[in-house]
């Protein structure tokens, strides 16, 4: 945890430790991550950052007149929340796993919104045994959280962006959403340069940047009617529709359980009584046969039939090369 996160999460256990009303002092006495020693205006500009902060993350602050700060409970708290010991445990394991999870962009939230609830959030010797992101995690999260932050503020955002056919170009585009599938995150938003909504890859991104101008002024506004759901797709659905193809693709019966969960609501699957055929659309050749043998046995290419010759071709070959 980065010494701004700790600060924060700090200063909103003593708000919501706090039975009456605290000053700005108290608060550089009290919470860790202040220095009595600091300069009064250094101070004030950060306790003021970190108020808005929190109050960002839903916690509601009330100040008056006199300088006095208190925490307002009935607005920060929706209802009374009471764990048992086993509920309280789960919360405080999962929310360490993920804070370890590199991958994981909303550590920060996460922190936060367990300071509402319990003021022991760190379960020490916990890690995460996975990751949300299996490619780039690190610079995954990282990305995920800049681009997060730009979408809730209507902030545009920039960055290099090398394509599937491996050309790279710089795009300006001002994000309306995220959604993660496969072990990716992906950014859905309009590319200024080219006025079309259009959904990119975040491991395919370089230099991600926010427009650091006019900060509290959005730079545009979500439609109203924007939903991240009807964008997502499958691995092998992203690129060129001028590419679009339909493919056939098997499920052999040992494979049938696993055929919805892959399928993800894309394409027609039809039980045939030797397991299921599906009929999707696709973008990629390699992104499909990717697909394919990624999540295999069980799973093979029906059509196209070069696409089925090839991936036939390539297993044979394997086959040969390791006996």
């Amino acid at each position: 945890m980065t010494d701004a996160i700790e600060r924060l999460v700090n200063l909103a256990l003593f708000f919501a430790d706090a039975r009456g009303t605290v000053t700005a002092e108290q608060a550089r006495a009290q919470v860790a991550g202040y220095s009595v020693g600091q300069d009064e205006s250094a101070f004030i500009r950060m306790f003021e950052r970190d108020k808005d902060d929190l109050r960002k993350a839903g916690l509601t602050i009330l100040a008056d007149d006199e300088g006095n700060y208190r925490l307002d409970r009935a607005a920060t708290f929706s209802t009374p929340i009471e764990l048992d010991a086993g509920e309280t445990a789960a919360i405080r394991t999962v929310a360490a796993a993920l804070a370890d999870d590199a991958s994981f962009p909303y550590a920060t939230d996460l922190r936060l919104a367990l300071a509402k609830v319990t003021a022991q959030i760190d379960a020490p010797g916990v890690h995460a045994t996975s990751r949300l992101a299996d490619e780039s995690p690190e610079r995954q999260g990282a990305d995920v959280a800049t681009l997060s932050a730009a979408a809730a503020t209507g902030k545009r955002v920039s960055f290099g962006y090398t394509n599937t056919a491996g050309v790279s170009a710089p795009h300006e585009i001002e994000p309306y959403g995220l959604f993660l599938h496969d072990g990716r995150w992906y950014l859905v938003g309009r590319d200024t340069g080219k006025d079309q909504v259009r959904t990119y890859t975040v491991s395919r991104m370089r230099s991600v940047s926010t427009n650091s101008a006019a900060p509290k002024t959005p730079d545009f506004a979500r439609p109203d009617d924007f939903d991240v759901a009807r964008f997502v797709r499958l691995p092998f659905q992203f690129g060129a529709s001028a590419r679009s193809f339909e493919a056939v693709v098997r499920f052999d019966p040992p494979a049938m359980w696993r055929a919805h969960i892959l399928c993800a609501g894309q394409g027609v699957l039809t039980p045939d009584g030797q397991g299921a055929l599906w009929t999707v659309e696709a973008h990629s050749d390699a992104a499909l046969l990717r697909f394919v043998l990624e999540n295999g046995p069980g799973l093979s290419v029906v059509s196209p039939p070069e696409l089925a010759q090839a991936l036939r071709t390539g297993l044979g070959a394997v086959e040969v090369l390791h006996g």
